[in-house]
This record gives C-alpha cells, sequence and structure tokens, in this order.
C-alpha cells in the first residue's frame, strides 16, 4: 500500500513540473495457467489483476497499453472494464529492442497523462530502459509483483522507481537475486 501512497503523490500536480509529466507505471502480466503459447492468467493472475485495476484507479490512469496476448489484456481488463478506457495493443515481436521503442512511442502519444504498460518478464525492463528509464535484468519467471514507475517530467528529466504491489512474489532461489535489487 505504500507504493500505491506514492504513486498517488506522483501523479498529483504538485508543482507546474510534476503537472507536465507523463507518468508510466510499467509491470509484468498476472500469473499465468500452466502450459505454453497464448495461456490465460490463473486465479491468482485474476487476484493480481483487480489489486492492478485498484492501483490504476487511484494513481489516475488515462491510457493502457499491453501486447497482443491474452494474459496482458487480461491483466488489464479489470481496471479497463471500471475505468470505461480502451487499450492500444503493440504486438510484440522477436527484436524487444524493437518492441520496446514501439511501446515507448505508443506512450508518448499521451504526453502529459498516467499510462499503465502491461507487459512480460523480458520486455518490461527493456521497455522501462526506452522510456529513458534505469536499465534493470529481465524479472524472475515467478515474479509478478514488480511495479516500475516511471516519470517523464517535461524537461526532458527521467525518474525511475522500482516498488510492488498486490500479492508479494514467494520468496525462491529462481528469485533470490532480483529480491536483493529492490530500489
Amino acid at each position: 500500500m505504500a507504493a500505491l501512497a506514492a504513486l498517488v503523490l506522483l501523479a498529483a500536480p504538485a508543482t507546474t513540473a510534476l503537472a507536465q509529466a507523463t507518468v508510466v507505471l510499467v509491470v509484468r502480466h498476472a500469473e499465468r495457467s500452466p502450459g505454453t503459447g497464448d495461456v490465460p492468467i490463473s486465479e491468482a493472475g485474476h487476484a493480481r489483476a483487480r489489486a492492478l485495476a485498484d492501483l490504476a484507479s487511484a494513481a489516475g490512469v488515462q491510457a493502457v497499453i499491453h501486447t497482443q496476448f491474452q494474459r496482458t489484456r487480461q491483466t488489464a481488463e479489470p481496471f479497463l472494464a471500471a475505468a470505461g478506457v480502451s487499450a492500444t495493443v503493440v504486438s510484440t515481436q522477436s527484436d524487444i529492442g524493437a518492441h520496446s521503442r514501439d511501446v515507448a512511442a505508443a506512450v508518448r502519444q499521451h504526453a502529459g497523462k498516467t499510462v499503465l504498460v502491461v507487459g512480460h518478464s523480458n520486455t518490461v525492463p527493456a521497455i522501462v530502459a526506452a522510456l529513458g528509464g534505469t536499465r534493470y535484468p529481465d524479472l524472475c519467471d515467478a515474479e509478478y509483483d514488480a511495479l516500475f514507475t516511471v516519470i517523464l517530467a517535461d524537461d526532458g528529466a527521467v525518474r525511475t522507481i522500482r516498488s510492488r504491489f498486490g500479492a508479494a512474489t514467494p520468496p525462491g532461489p529462481e528469485c533470490a537475486t532480483m529480491r536483493g535489487s529492490l530500489e
């Protein structure tokens, strides 16, 4: 909940510079069901998607960007339905750098707004970097609670905040290095 309070404060127009800022919330899709390919989110994923909807609503999200996969769409759906917002779909491609630049370009179409981006474990850090934020390693396969807030000030300054939302990712050896890198 502390992350939510920080986001609300960051999204509030406390100064002229912040009022002109574009605030981007970048998350990985919620927990997915077992299987390969275009699998849906699991029951735990639906709970995370509802937590994300609450966070996005409190942060004043005005635009949503996700990929063509049902797990990113399903992660954004509770917010989209509640807010009456439609999403922009930016399809993934084999070139993650090109995909992340395409997402960053789509974000820039919403200058001065708060934007939610739902990506994947290997695209989220690249998207943050393409926006001018801190470069992070790919997310751990079991990590679903990472929340990156990228603040794009009107003067070109960029600030990145890494936090968490929803149920905590269970501790485990596969995510141990990521747990230690929370900023």
